[in-house]
């Protein structure tokens, strides 16, 4: 991947100004990205995450284009990338968050 440069890289190149702006941007960004958006926000490859949960490449690009999966897998992922993962259910009187995945 010539000429990609991780996240990490570039925010530690980034002036304390610069990086407030940024920090501003983001906090305006959308709150839905797609697992494959969250991990290469993270600044990860395939092949790291890969390598971190014990399964090929091509297992996780899988993983990250399906649309249902086990919550321990998603957990498993999103705790590879640096994440947590939470359950909150909508309900009609409120939100609850579910604890038994943690």
């Amino acid at each position: 991947m010539a000429g990609h440069k991780k996240f990490s890289t570039l925010l530690d190149k980034m002036t304390p100004e610069r990086r407030i702006r940024s920090d501003e941007r983001v906090k305006q960004l959308p709150q839905e990205m797609l697992l494959s958006e969250l991990r290469k926000h993270s600044g990860k490859t395939q092949k790291e995450i890969a390598a971190l949960l014990g399964i090929s490449q091509p297992s996780l690009s899988q993983m990250e284009s399906q649309a249902d999966m086990q919550i321990s897998t998603l957990n498993r992922l999103v705790d590879s990338l640096g994440g947590s993962l939470e359950v909150i259910v909508h309900m009609p009187d409120g939100d609850v968050r579910l604890t038994q995945f943690d």
